[in-house]
């Protein structure tokens, strides 16, 4: 038998592992199932044969590590051994042979649980994509199911709230009905998906239901009027089963019906609120267990083991939203104190997500009474003069424990005018610029939609490509713009972004500065590019195809100071919200970009169909009326519009259009593909275009049939 030399550092080494011992076991992911795999030709991939996987992950959390003790009410939701557990889906899309393999993950967050498309670009380099879920409300699409799928939306079960005696915890929720009409029962739907809470009881005189005439963007009521318990019930009904209906919690059956010219509120008292909060703790664990784990504890393999090096989180809109608030309350940290990601992609997302707080409704955007506009949504600390509070920022405590990503972020115009942007660069008053830290870069595409048009070069001529109606106004059943939609594309500028953010991440290649419209007047200029938002701020002109007030000062949606009552903070936008609906404590001051004599926006990233317009390219859009009229008049959500030039100097004259014509700007179609070639060489230079979507995009403009 050999003799062991037994040290003091031997022995320090054996009393730290029995101690390890003792510890109670970190957080995880303790098992995986794969339930679908499906193949993905080499074709489709840039060559690469992929394949993707989906499934589910089972994962526990200890609420008493700091890490987790932000969740709501974890304490509430935990099993006899103390943990909180949740079950998650995911879809991973790799390449077959892991050799061919980047060493980069990109970590989606599904919106609205709906998968997001993988990128061609992405899998020809050999990069891996991980989505798994952290909507947990379990209404519409994050319904919970048996397995997943790579085509089904993704679901994540997760605890409900329960008081140490075992009895629910309840509390009031509103639910709102809108440009809805007939004999007909209504849902209460929020953006796409049912409100995820039901009353618990169907006595409707536990219950208020009113009617208003209209709403302002500030947050003012008009024309509300109670509706008596007895005109109404919680009951499905239609011509053929009339009030009182069929019982149902997730209706309400009107007894005279519902006006389309009114909006309906009801506030009811609910029970059993989910932890939605463990959904910003499963997401971090699923990307550390397919970043760094080998197997799970049944043994199972880890289907993409050592094939990482590097990880970027990416989500768009509500998901970008979700990134910022994941990172703000401290997820990028794991429960050993490692970072998770090396990077982070909000995309066209200038808030946090409502999300950890009790009765939250994560899908909610920006109807009235829809939270995540609270506490700070700048970067860096800073004080928040007109809300009050202690100053802060979101990278604080990824900052106080080393774990900070590098970050790209980039909007356009719609996030502006109807997403409640702003406050993001100039702080709640408005009265500077916020510096960004070297850690994160920001970039504006000017006068675009949410998430781009549809790009192309004749979307300016009657019959060829231009819409003959608006634009649909997202949300909940909002109505439709009186402008088509705007078709300047985010789709180049992202392919160059995402090259840059890459390499900044991989090899520490620095991308290009940051750029977006500010209070201060850049080198050269002589007054900055965000003003007021509002016709005489930005220098809007009058267009004979819009009213000549447009934009007014109450037309954008701008940020509402809610009081969600004492056990709310807002801050973190953590607690109880126990004020249903809340009441609007003031209003902050919203900027937007100047613009141009065409009232095309200043401050932006080049793109080529901004630097050669065919027309006026808007952020916003006004809600027509027609069978959705609540909102007529107003602007419409967060779609764009545009106002096409006319062809020649006579047409102009004869409607009155100050712009100059298609043939006053470019003189022939080969003058305008000289100015696409322009533009093309402008963005391809400063790095917002690759040189294949440069080549593209001049072979489509040569294409085009503009002046021709």
């Amino acid at each position: 038998m050999p003799i062991h030399r037994f040290t003091a550092c031997g022995a320090a080494a054996a009393l730290a592992a029995l101690g390890l011992l003792a510890l109670p076991a970190q957080a995880r992911v303790t098992r995986i199932v794969i339930d679908e795999r499906v193949p993905l030709a080499a074709a489709a991939s840039g060559g690469v044969a992929f394949e993707q996987l989906a499934g589910r992950a089972f994962g526990e959390l200890d609420p008493k590590l700091p890490v987790n003790a932000i969740i709501q009410d974890a304490e509430l939701g935990k099993d006899a051994d103390g943990k909180l557990r949740y079950v998650t889906t995911f879809v991973i899309t790799k390449p077959v042979d892991l050799k061919q393999a980047s060493g980069v993950l990109w970590h989606e967050v599904p919106n609205r649980g709906n998968r997001r498309p993988n990128v061609v670009q992405e899998r020809a380099m050999g990069d891996i994509d991980l989505t798994s879920a952290w909507q947990g409300d379990n209404a519409g699409a994050t319904t919970v199911r048996a397995t997943a799928a790579v085509e089904q939306p993704h679901w994540l079960k997760l605890p409900v709230a329960k008081n140490a005696d075992g009895s629910p915890v309840t509390g009031e929720v509103f639910g709102r009905i809108v440009n809805r009409s007939g004999p007909g029962s209504q849902p209460l739907i929020v953006q796409t998906n049912p409100v995820p809470y039901k009353p618990t009881s169907l006595d409707t005189r536990q219950a208020r239901l009113v009617s208003r005439a209209a709403e302002s963007t500030r947050g003012e009521v008009i024309g509300e009027t109670l509706i008596a318990p007895t005109d109404w019930a919680w009951a499905k009904c239609d011509a053929a089963n009339p009030f009182p209906g069929t019982p149902d919690p997730t209706q309400i059956c009107l007894k005279s019906g519902f006006d389309a010219g009114k909006l309906y509120q009801v506030v009811f008292k609910a029970a059993d609120p989910y932890l939605l909060g463990v959904g910003f703790a499963a997401w971090r664990d699923v990307g550390v267990f397919f970043k760094t784990a080998k197997a799970d504890d049944t043994g199972t393999p880890n289907p993409i083991a050592g094939a990482v090096t590097h990880s970027i989180g990416r989500g768009v809109s509500q998901s970008g939203n979700f990134l910022r608030g994941w990172l703000h309350l401290g997820f990028n940290q794991d429960e050993t104190g490692r970072q998770v990601h090396d990077g982070l992609w909000p995309i066209i997302a200038g808030r946090r997500i409502a999300l950890n707080f009790r009765w939250a409704q994560p899908d909610g955007v920006l109807e009235l009474y829809q939270a995540g506009s609270e506490g700070p949504q700048w970067w860096s600390r800073h004080p928040d003069p007109l809300r009050g509070g202690a100053p802060g920022g979101i990278l604080e405590r990824c900052e106080a424990s080393r774990t900070c990503p590098k970050i790209f972020e980039h909007f356009g115009s719609a996030e502006v005018w109807a997403l409640k942007l702003t406050p993001e660069w100039v702080g709640t008053d408005g009265k500077a610029d916020l510096p960004l830290p070297s850690n994160v870069r920001r970039y504006y595409i000017a006068s675009s939609n949410h998430g781009g048009g549809a790009g192309g070069f004749d979307t300016s001529l009657p019959g060829v490509g231009l819409p003959t109606t608006g634009a649909v106004c997202p949300g909940n059943n909002y109505g439709t713009g009186l402008l088509p939609a705007n078709p300047v594309p985010h789709t180049e500028t992202v392919n160059a972004l995402r090259v840059h953010l890459r390499n900044w991440v991989m090899k520490g290649t620095q991308p290009p500065a940051s750029r977006w419209p500010t209070l201060a007047a850049a080198s050269g200029e002589a007054r900055g590019t965000l003003a007021p938002a509002h016709k005489a701020g930005i220098g809007f002109p009058t267009l004979p195809q819009l009213r000549p007030t447009v934009p007014e000062p109450d037309f954008i949606m701008p940020v509402l100071d809610y009081d969600w009552g004492p056990g709310f903070n807002p801050a973190d936008g953590s607690g109880v919200a126990s004020l249903a609906p809340p009441p609007v404590r003031q209003v902050l001051p919203m900027y937007a970009p100047r613009v141009d004599a065409d009232g095309n926006e200043l401050g932006g990233v080049p793109v080529v169909l901004l630097e050669a317009p065919l027309g006026t390219y808007l952020g916003w859009n006004i809600t027509a009326g027609g069978a959705r009229p609540f909102h007529q008049g107003q602007i419409c959500n967060y779609v764009g519009g545009m106002l096409p030039f006319a062809r020649t100097a006579a047409e102009r004259r004869a409607s009155g259009d100050p712009r100059p014509s298609l043939e006053e700007r470019y003189g022939s179609h080969e003058g305008y593909v000289a100015a696409v070639r322009k533009a093309a060489d402008k963005a391809q230079t400063q790095g917002f275009l690759l040189a294949e979507d440069a080549q593209r995009l001049l072979q489509a403009a040569q294409a085009s049939a503009v002046l021709r």
